[in-house]
């Protein structure tokens, strides 16, 4: 098992910046790939980044590319979203996700068997 904790969210005015942090727990080395994922209310639950746990490779959705920044400390067990120049339509609960099998930077959340409870971001105009 591994358990997933969420932290960082809260409100912002547009342009600004924020931190998520994930903490992982457990059978953290099983991990293999882990992912940030958001839902706004009414939508599907949508791919923001990915990052290989135990290497460098990364993934974004086109939305975030180059506002976002997925990072992790090994050592920490710790997965970090920076998330700059904040828009409006970022307001969401953001979730971190985990999977213990080669995920390939998956974008699909059923790729991914572990999840957080999530923390909500809002950011205002």
């Amino acid at each position: 098992q591994v358990r997933l904790v969420e932290s960082g969210g809260g409100l912002v005015q547009a342009g600004g910046s924020l931190r998520l942090s994930c903490v992982a727990a457990g059978r953290t080395f099983d991990i293999n790939d882990m992912g940030w994922f958001r839902q706004a209310p009414g939508k599907e639950r949508e791919f923001i980044a990915a990052i290989i746990w135990g290497g460098r490779s990364t993934s974004y959705a086109d939305s975030v590319k180059g506002r976002f920044t997925i990072a992790r400390d090994n050592a920490k067990n710790t997965l970090y979203l920076q998330m700059n120049s904040l828009k409006p339509e970022d307001t969401a609960v953001y979730y971190c996700a985990a999977s213990t099998f080669n995920a390939a930077l998956s974008t699909t959340p059923t790729n991914y068997q572990y999840w957080g409870q999530g923390t909500q971001v809002t950011v205002s105009s």
